[in-house]
């Protein structure tokens, strides 16, 4: 099964660079949740974690891929100060 997701991964990420237009947000909504999936696996799998930790990473995984902090009528994104709060930026290109 690891290696089954693990090759639709590869694939999946060789296969974006293909496309010629730009991503709609629904698009890149789901690119960013399949990406915290896989971020999540791959962590729970580094660590060792049992089965039911293993699920817990995905699903925070595909939760923080899906969150976007950008604002795409201004184009400013918004960066962590790691104190809790942020600030806004414009968003690289």
């Amino acid at each position: 099964m690891k290696k089954a997701i693990m090759t639709l991964a590869c694939v999946a990420t060789l296969a974006l660079p293909a496309c010629n237009r730009p991503l709609t947000d629904q698009e890149k909504t789901i690119v960013g949740g399949v990406a915290g999936i896989g971020a999540g696996i791959l962590t729970a799998n580094a660590i060792g974690a049992n089965k039911n930790w293993t699920v817990l990473t995905t699903l925070a995984g595909a939760a923080a891929g899906i969150m976007v902090a950008r604002n795409y009528h201004t184009n400013q994104c918004a960066y962590s100060n790691g104190d809790g709060t942020y600030r806004t930026r414009p968003c690289p290109v």
